[in-house]
């Protein structure tokens, strides 16, 4: 089944309803969810990030955003918690989650033109990896970060951060430690990064 999205114009107008096909095919702006899962343990922030299913059409086998998906356009921002719970297994409301605002962003090459306003949240995780569920036909594994070195990567300070976690194999979960630059993480360009960085860490801040 094709999804039908809302399409903007470049200031984030509504302009009228499309088919994700289409839109991807055309380069219209839409409208997406993401939502990044961090934990703090022993006074060290985690960043989890989930590795994409290697069948997925874009992106495959990429490092990504914790949970994130398009907003249909039958739904609202709000509705996009959903994406929690279908991707990772995280059960939570809307008003659990802290708001980064909205990023927009493109990337436009041969097999995509995809022109996003990303409506970027934040949720606070308690209990660890453990607590993740995936959605087998999206992801293939979860991992986390330290919050600094992710940081520290995303704004090109150093070339590989340590990630661990787990992916599946043949049904089977496999735990392990990697070491992943930006060259893993594809789906999330450098103008996006360099947006989301300072907006997390003025909330972390604030929090603490």
């Amino acid at each position: 089944m094709n999804e039908r999205l809302k399409v903007f114009d470049q200031y984030y107008k509504e302009k009228g309803i499309e088919q994700r096909d289409l839109i991807h095919a055309k380069g219209y702006w839409h409208e997406v969810f993401h939502c990044w899962v961090i934990e703090k343990t022993n006074s060290e922030w985690r960043i989890y990030l989930q590795l994409r299913n290697k069948t997925k059409k874009d992106y495959p086998n990429q490092f990504d955003i914790t949970a994130a998906g398009h907003i249909l356009a039958t739904e609202t921002i709000e509705d996009g918690v959903r994406e929690l719970e279908e991707e990772v297994g995280i059960n939570a409301k809307f008003s659990q989650l802290t708001s980064l605002g909205v990023i927009p962003y493109s990337i436009d090459n041969e097999k995509i033109k995809d022109y996003e306003f990303a409506n970027v949240f934040v949720y606070e995780l308690t209990g660890g990896i453990e607590k993740f569920t995936l959605q087998r036909e999206e992801l293939d594994g979860i991992y986390s970060a330290n919050l600094n070195q992710f940081i520290l990567l995303a704004t090109h300070k150093v070339k590989k951060i340590e990630v661990s976690g787990y992916h599946y194999e043949n049904d089977i979960r496999h735990y392990e430690v990697k070491h992943i630059g930006l060259e893993q993480m594809s789906a999330l360009p450098e103008s996006y990064l360099l947006e989301f960085i300072p907006s997390l860490k003025k909330i972390l801040f604030e929090a603490t």
